[in-house]
């Protein structure tokens, strides 16, 4: 006889960002930009950046101890570490296994997904599977980054837009509520327009690549903006439609900061208000896979999420991926 799926649901969220602040009036005297042009495209003042010596690990860690802290779970009692990364600290090993080692949690398995400024939507819904298989039960997920170890610093069409930042959630199973659906989308034909192009086995490093600047974030802005705008309203009303609700059922909406412009028309489409939308990018940037469990952790802080509260994340970033998670808030 088949066991019963289970629910499975975020018990406990933790963030960590860097103590560096990096202001628009700063990167005026980097590139030619102005404080203005960047906050009126982007909606963004300011971000942190990451020590020379602060690893995305070392993010993750400070994120996952105080999300272990939230859910009142020992690291010993894990059974799955899972990274959202896009900046590792090696190609290899995981920097889930890195981190493993460092919360000692030695009966946790760990592997790292990388889906870009997707990647913890993608992460929560893994987790959620091994959840409901009833493969494991305690499951850490961590969205970590430190993108500007990748950026150009000459390159104003990216530098003004990435931050450094590290957010978990510990995903337990739970009687009711939690995680209601899950989609995930990608379309690889339109990997060209936000990528790094080095460092892989295309194009390995060499004197070359580093000569030619290959082994930084390259991005069509344009291009990504306009799929962004498409996607976020139609992944959000795929999820709610999978879990049976419509947009006048969301409580809290908790996007992928990467732009405010982007944020702003798909509050509209879904037709929102402003105090069911939560909006940090003006603090931070894009912090990619980190961006949304940050979101998630300063809401809870603020008082801005309760328990039973329709919850609707949404994600999207190179690949090009997208994701979103309708979740019914258990704590």
């Amino acid at each position: 006889m088949s066991k019963k799926v289970r629910k499975a649901g975020i018990t406990g969220v933790g963030s960590y960002v860097p103590k560096n602040i990096l202001t628009n009036h700063d990167l005026e005297e980097m590139v030619e930009t102005s404080d203005e042009w960047i906050k009126s495209r982007t909606g963004i003042e300011e971000r942190r950046i990451a020590d020379d010596d602060e690893t995305t690990s070392d993010l993750a860690y400070k994120a996952a101890r105080k999300a272990l802290s939230n859910a009142e779970l020992a690291a010993e009692d894990l059974d799955l570490i899972l990274v959202a990364t896009m900046t590792p600290d090696m190609p290899f090993p995981a920097t889930a296994c890195l981190l493993q080692d460092r919360l000692a949690a030695k009966q946790a398995a760990a592997f790292d997904l990388q889906a870009a400024c997707s990647g913890f939507a993608y992460g929560l819904s893994v987790a959620s599977q091994f959840i409901a298989s009833r493969a494991y039960n305690n499951v850490l997920v961590v969205g970590a980054e430190t993108i500007s170890k990748i950026l150009n610093w000459e390159d104003r069409n990216t530098c003004i837009l990435f931050g450094d930042g590290a957010g978990a959630a510990v995903v337990q199973s739970l009687d009711s509520g939690g995680i209601l659906a899950n989609v995930l989308g990608a379309d690889g034909s339109d990997s060209e327009v936000l990528k790094m192009p080095a460092g892989g086995s295309q194009k390995p490093a060499s004197l070359t690549t580093v000569e030619n600047n290959l082994h930084y974030m390259e991005m069509d802005g344009n291009s990504v903006f306009k799929f962004a705008v498409r996607i976020v309203d139609k992944v959000a009303l795929e999820v709610l439609k999978k879990a049976d609700l419509t947009p006048e059922d969301v409580d809290f909406f908790i996007p992928h900061q990467a732009n405010i412009r982007i944020i702003e028309a798909a509050v509209k489409r879904l037709n929102l208000n402003e105090e069911e939308v939560f909006i940090n990018l003006d603090k931070y940037g894009n912090t990619s896979a980190a961006s949304i469990p940050i979101a998630l952790d300063e809401a809870l802080q603020a008082g801005r999420i309760s328990m039973g509260d329709k919850v609707l994340t949404v994600g999207f970033g190179a690949g090009l991926t997208w994701g979103a998670n309708i979740i019914e808030w258990s704590y």
